[in-house]
């Protein structure tokens, strides 16, 4: 618990105090009922950790599956909507913001959720999915959907997920700027119309023969 109160005072510039942090931080309350849930899940009890999961669910809003296991320093800011599915491993020194889901793709059996390495930051409504692995010191931009693994130091965004940045040098070719992903509905729509505009123009030729 010392290590995620430490992590939340470092990492988040609006907390004040130690006491405070203890006090009012959900995603610490949610890390300290996980840690009691990991315990008795490990010890071969199924009901109650199960049930000390929904109780975090309902008080904190991230849900952790007890069966996760999580390292140290491990911090979850503004953590409504988290998601941690069952086979899910974090490394050390994590961080989560809100809406963020760790989640499977299917209803395959054994290791189905990722791998997260040490110093990974996952912003805002991403989504890492699948039985994939995520390097050390990688960070995942805000609503990226991530489904394939990623190596060390290197910056993801969009949908789906595309490296931006490797080893602190920018990736050719991917735009940085959130505000200009592409949106994948809208480039199919497009297609679409061209597609439709390309049968049009056949069938007005056809008429005209």
């Amino acid at each position: 618990m010392i290590n995620e109160i430490r992590a939340a005072l470092e990492r988040d510039p609006a907390a004040r105090s130690r006491l405070e942090v203890l006090l009012t931080y959900s995603g610490l309350h949610a890390i300290i009922l996980h840690r009691l849930a990991y315990y008795l899940y490990k010890k071969g009890i199924r009901f109650f950790p199960r049930a000390i999961s929904q109780l975090n669910r309902h008080f904190s809003g991230i849900e952790i599956h007890p069966a996760a296991q999580i390292g140290k320093g491990f911090f979850v800011d503004h953590g409504m909507g988290v998601v941690i599915g069952e086979t899910t491993i974090i490394g050390d020194n994590v961080t989560l913001y809100q809406g963020v889901t760790l989640g499977g793709t299917g209803k395959e059996k054994g290791k189905r959720h990722p791998t997260i390495g040490n110093n990974v930051v996952i912003s805002a409504g991403a989504k890492v999915l699948g039985n994939i692995s995520i390097g050390d010191n990688v960070n995942i931009g805000a609503n990226a959907v991530v489904i394939r693994s990623v190596p060390a130091n290197c910056t993801v965004v969009g949908v789906p997920g595309r490296i931006a940045r490797k080893e602190g040098n920018r990736v050719p070719g991917i735009n940085l700027e959130h505000t200009k992903l592409p949106d994948p509905l809208t480039e199919r729509l497009k297609k679409l119309q061209q597609e439709i505009d390309t049968v049009e123009k056949h069938l007005e030729e056809w008429r005209t023969k």
